[in-house]
């Protein structure tokens, strides 16, 4: 892991913390995942200016790159699908080098596994640096379809047993998981 993506993992565990912290009351009464992602979002940019991120926020369900384009990323299967994460952090298009640095996916554990599934499917396209070759994130041009998130986290919350899974995804792999009680 380079040097920012051990800063970015830094800055989103201090945000998690503050998260769970501030916002166990919510996550206990059942509100949705959108409000809890919007809340974690806040904590996040929160912490830019400690972190040194400069020309990046924190955004809930952001289906636009550079402005117009919807967001894309290529399946399992090579399919062109629409894709809205549940929270990002990006340059809106800003730095061409290094647009994306974290993706989110946050469900609940009651919620269906093929949205699971889906959820992770999605962190696995979104950290990928290329699609096989066939196109990549160089850092020149923007890339047709979304990638080269520098991280990835799935989060699925479980209210009942307070807790919540972590899985770390970086270069489109599943890197690690932890389970954290709040």
């Amino acid at each position: 892991m380079n040097k920012q993506e051990k800063n970015l993992l830094k800055m989103f565990a201090e945000a998690i913390s503050i998260f769970f912290v501030k916002e166990k009351e919510n996550i206990l009464s059942g509100v949705s995942e959108r409000t809890l992602c919007g809340r974690l979002a806040f904590y996040i940019e929160n912490l830019f200016e400690k972190y040194r991120i400069e020309g990046y926020y924190a955004e809930i369900e952001c289906n636009r790159k550079q402005g117009w384009e919807i967001k894309t990323i290529i399946d399992n299967e090579f399919r062109v699908v629409n894709v809205s994460c549940d929270l990002i952090i990006h340059s809106r298009g800003n730095n061409i080098k290094q647009d994306n640095l974290i993706a989110v996916e946050m469900k609940k554990s009651n919620r269906p596994e093929e949205e699971k599934k889906s959820d992770r499917n999605r962190l696995i396209a979104l950290t990928k640096d290329s699609y096989d070759g066939v196109w990549s994130n160089d850092g020149k041009t923007h890339p047709k379809h979304v990638c080269g998130y520098k991280l990835g986290f799935y989060m699925e919350i479980d209210r009942d047993k307070k807790n919540c899974l972590f899985e770390l995804y970086r270069k489109g792999k599943k890197e690690s998981e932890r389970l954290i009680s709040f």
